[in-house]
């Protein structure tokens, strides 16, 4: 079976959510990754990924110009 992009099961589109919405999510992720990636089952651990790559994406688009550290290479 598959799931449309709009499933709640997957989350709201990000071009949808607010800034504060966007950061908050991205931030809960990025908190929530190593654990998910430890011991998350394989379905867990790719819609944590995809997920994370769609907030990542918009927040991209919204932000092209944001700070960047010349020192933060890797």
């Amino acid at each position: 079976m598959r799931r449309d992009d709009t499933s709640p099961a997957l989350g709201v589109p990000p071009v949808t959510l607010t800034d504060e919405d966007l950061l908050r999510d991205l931030s809960s992720l990025h908190s929530t990754r190593h654990e998910t990636f430890r011991h998350g089952a394989a379905d867990a651990l790719t819609n944590h990924s995809r997920r994370t790559d769609e907030l990542e994406r918009e927040y991209l688009r919204r932000f092209p110009d944001r700070e960047i550290s010349p020192a933060r290479i890797r």
